[in-house]
């Protein structure tokens, strides 16, 4: 169902197509009132005819993936959640973090709701089964390792510490753990320990001895909740002012090895059994594993095609979805549920104390700086550069008091020579509004799509740089015809004075207040979005430089190399056949590079 600028707005699916959507124009007192919202501007509605219930499914569930349309139920954060990747058709595997599984051999675990969550899990990890992390080609000749080996975070392999065979047994174990799966390694371990021991190779039996006792003081916390040796996901739900919390307990071989919570958006007068279905769909499309066994509260809406299509992700082997009545199943469920509800109790607790201290911060600067409205919009700028160099200007847009880093830009200084950070500063307004007057061109154009970071004005344009640099701005703003139509104010770099145009004291917040740390926070990420865009340009320029002064590399080859390694260091770490293989590159001119290089 699409609204009248050809936007989908929602997606659906139905055996009998012509009853489901007539329904919808029925006047009906039982239509929700999210309904008869939709149905309203409902302005065109597109058909796919598929051959099954089971394609109807899956094509749905990739729709809703793909556009999520508003009146759909949808996992909150349009992002893809972190896993962690173990690349395991490596011969020496590493793991890392992801967001995008692939079919590349690797072994995935997740979905994670937290980047931060899944870092602390491989910092235990990495010091149970210290794996390698480095770009090194690894051939167990290598003089001497890096200091991760002097530390115990890595188990060398670059200089034959550990061979091919056992690194891989040591990544399994790694995988086993994720899965839950410890007794096996436990066991193993011990054996080899004993072995160690009374081949009085006791330096190994001392490493094996430490191992075995992180593994289990992790193990140590993992409850053992079920005699039943399945592995299953425990799936609860609670509800509040609109707000849906899924909480998922994962249960390994009777253990319970982790949680996770997730919250909905478009659940607004949706049946609970609704909500719980549309989960289930979207968490397993990008689950890693698929268990033998699901607990639900309640009942689901097509089960038996939901179970089909678990069953062909699961490659072929039975899932059950189950609603326990008694028992240590209906247990789990009901302690999922009470996580549920408290996990979403706190999260609305920090929510409303956010939103409280933006909405108290947007107040405070509006009094300082005597404005007509909270500044809902506030774009900052910043310029960064070395001496001159690799010159680049940021703009960092937060609304409502948060970040909208979708909305950030930064700017390669091209009009200026050496380090002017005036004339820097004025070539980035100028550039800026700009694209705001070529934006308002463009509107009434057919099919025109706003680009949001230029085509809205800011309440409140804040330049880093005190009153040099508001001189500057201002001079910008009015060449432009655009006085008068935002606030304009200079921030001391010192003490975060803010000036404004035409008055020569400053205005200071309470440093206590929530608008003062706002505005530390605004100009904080503007200086760090400046500083990151000057690193990665600087590093840019630096590797060519070096690479213009080798015989045979020239434009085009240096392009090529830039393309395909990105740094100096990952050159260095690459061998003399990888660089030989890029474009234009033989083996000779390839030693030459690493020579001169290096």
């Amino acid at each position: 169902m699409k609204d009248k600028d050809g936007k989908i707005i929602y997606v659906g699916k139905a055996i009998n197509l012509k009853n489901r959507v007539r329904s919808y124009f029925h006047t009906s007192a039982d239509q929700t009132f999210k309904t008869q919202q939709m149905v309203r501007k409902i302005a065109d509605i597109d058909l796919i005819l598929v051959d099954s219930e089971l394609e109807a499914l899956i094509l749905e569930m990739n729709l809703i993936k793909e556009h999520r349309p508003f009146y759909n139920i949808r996992l909150k954060d349009d992002k893809r959640y972190p896993y962690i990747k173990v690349h395991w058709a490596d011969d020496f595997p590493k793991v890392s973090v992801t967001r995008q599984m692939l079919k590349d051999g690797s072994r995935y675990y997740g979905p994670y709701t937290s980047v931060w969550a899944v870092h602390q899990t491989l910092e235990v990890l990495r010091k149970i089964f210290p794996y390698l992390t480095c770009a090194r080609e690894i051939t167990g000749k290598d003089a001497r390792p890096c200091l991760y080996y002097d530390i115990k975070l890595c188990s060398g392999p670059c200089i034959g510490a550990i061979d091919k065979e056992s690194y891989r047994q040591m990544i399994d174990d790694l995988c086993k753990f994720l899965e839950g799966r410890t007794d096996p390694i436990v066991k193993r371990l011990q054996t080899e320990m004993q072995a160690a021991s009374e081949a009085m190779n006791y330096e190994r039996a001392a490493t094996l001895r430490d191992q075995i006792n992180s593994i289990e003081r992790v193990v140590e916390r993992q409850k053992i909740i079920s005699g039943e040796q399945k592995d299953t996901d425990i799936i609860a739900m609670a509800r509040s002012d609109g707000e849906a919390c899924v909480q998922v307990f994962f249960m390994r071989s009777g253990k319970l090895i982790g949680r996770e919570y997730f919250i909905l958006e478009g659940t607004e007068d949706e049946k609970n059994e609704e909500i719980l279905k549309d989960f289930v769909l979207q968490f397993y499309d990008e689950a890693a594993f698929i268990p033998s066994q699901v607990l639900l509260p309640t009942d689901i809406e097509e089960a038996r095609i939901i179970k089909e299509w678990l069953n062909t992700k699961r490659g072929g082997e039975k899932v059950e979805i189950k609603v326990p009545k008694s028992g240590d199943g209906k247990k789990l469920v009901n302690l999922a549920s009470e996580n549920a509800v408290e996990t979403l109790r706190a999260l609305e607790t920090r929510w409303k104390a956010d939103k409280d201290r933006q909405h108290q911060a947007l107040a405070e600067i509006q009094a300082a700086l005597n404005l007509p409205e909270p500044p809902n919009r506030i774009e900052c700028y910043d310029i960064s550069n070395t001496m001159g160099t690799a010159s680049v200007g940021s703009m960092v847009v937060f609304e409502q008091g948060v970040p909208n880093k979708k909305a950030y830009r930064r700017f390669n200084i091209r009009s200026v020579d050496g380090p002017d950070d005036f004339a820097s500063m004025e070539e980035v307004l100028q550039r800026r509004f700009k694209h705001y007057h070529s934006e308002q061109e463009r509107k009434d154009q057919p099919g025109y799509k706003p680009d949001l970071s230029f085509s809205i004005l800011p309440d409140l344009l804040i330049v880093d740089g005190g009153k040099g640099q508001l001189s500057r701005a201002a001079k910008v703003i009015e060449a432009q015809g655009l006085q008068g139509k935002f606030a304009l104010v200079g921030l001391a770099k010192q003490e975060e004075e803010l000036f404004l145009p035409g008055k020569s004291d400053s205005v200071r917040l309470d440093e206590h207040s929530q608008g003062f740390y706002l505005i530390q926070r605004i100009r904080d990420e503007a200086h760090r979005f400046a500083i990151t865009a000057h690193r990665q340009r600087r590093g840019k320029i630096g590797l060519a430089s070096r690479l213009d002064a080798i015989p045979g590399v020239g434009p085009e080859r240096r392009k090529a190399l830039l393309q395909h390694f990105g740094s100096i260091e990952n050159i260095l770490a690459a061998n003399v056949e990888e660089i030989a293989q890029i474009k234009g590159i033989g083996a000779e001119l390839a030693q030459a590079i690493k020579t001169q290089l290096e």
